[in-house]
């Protein structure tokens, strides 16, 4: 028989951030192959965004059963999986971001918090991308558990069996964001000066303009948009926009060439997964 929990002790797991070896609850604390998955459509900033703290945690145990946090990109598990009670919108998950129901997030008994994963429900065939940000359901019966928003994108009602596959790309570059590690970059080694005649300079050629805009990242925090922001101005135009509660860091008015290049450069120097919008709809990053 499934055991009740009240939501007073839900709510209070999911506000408990320390690393316990046992504890109780469907949430709030801390389950085949391999394939490389690239995501498409995250048009959601909220998913690549910094979390309060990026959390995996040690080796736990709940109602005598074992679970072993670990951070895997090669995750590809399948199981069942239920709904997040509406009730728990606005508690904290254990990472220490607030649950937001309206939101594509979902919970795992062992992923890192936050990573994103792509559900498809194989009921139906329907898929949608969440972002892992909260420990659960510890009931054995299912392996993760989505926000009613996600659920209804994948037409997910009570119970069905789902895929779970990590987007590598995605995943590593929210752990970035959130942990604050950029990829090293060597500087340039000294070389000799060579004489060389002068050759004449170039007319100066316009900044190109053009209906792409490549966003970078998105966070909750200004301060934080800002000091991203004047590293980026070494790419091209780039600004902060403040859309709802987020600001997003975005390099503007760029041709589809240029465009190209900027999301590439940003890929290999930066390791970052930007995404495009062409006249401020999403588009795919890799369709131009």
């Amino acid at each position: 028989m499934k055991k009740l929990v009240s939501l007073a002790v839900l709510t209070a797991l999911l506000a408990a951030c320390a690393e316990t070896t046992q504890t109780t609850g469907e949430y709030g604390s801390d389950g085949f192959g391999e394939e490389t998955l690239v995501a498409e459509n995250l048009n959601d900033a909220y998913l690549l965004a910094p979390a309060p703290r990026y959390y995996i945690g040690n080796a736990y145990k709940v109602e005598d059963v074992q679970y072993i946090p670990t951070e895997d990109f090669t995750y590809n598990q399948t199981g069942m999986a239920g709904i997040i009670p509406t009730e728990l919108n606005g508690t904290k998950t254990s990472n220490g971001e607030t649950y937001n129901m309206n939101q594509m997030v979902a919970t795992s008994k062992t992923l890192p918090l936050p990573t994103i994963v792509k559900v498809t429900n194989l009921e139906n065939g329907e898929d949608v991308i969440v972002r892992v940000n909260n420990r659960g359901p510890f009931v054995n019966t299912r392996v993760m558990d989505l926000s009613p928003a996600a659920a209804q994108k994948i037409g997910l009602t009570n119970q069905s069996k789902i895929q779970i596959q990590v987007l590598p790309e995605q995943s590593i570059a929210v752990k970035n964001a959130t942990i604050g590690v950029t990829p090293e970059v060597k500087e340039p080694v000294a070389e000799e000066p060579v004489a060389v005649q002068p050759e004449p300079k170039p007319a100066p050629v316009a900044a190109p303009t053009g209906d792409y805009s490549v966003q970078v990242a998105a966070f909750y925090a200004e301060d934080s948009a800002n000091a991203l922001l004047s590293r980026m101005r070494n790419y091209g135009d780039a600004v902060v926009v403040k859309e709802g509660d987020m600001f997003k860091v975005r390099i503007v008015n760029l041709d589809a060439t240029s465009a190209r290049r900027v999301i590439d450069t940003l890929r290999s120097n930066e390791g970052m997964a930007p995404g495009l919008l062409k006249n401020g709809r999403w588009i795919n990053a890799d369709s131009i």
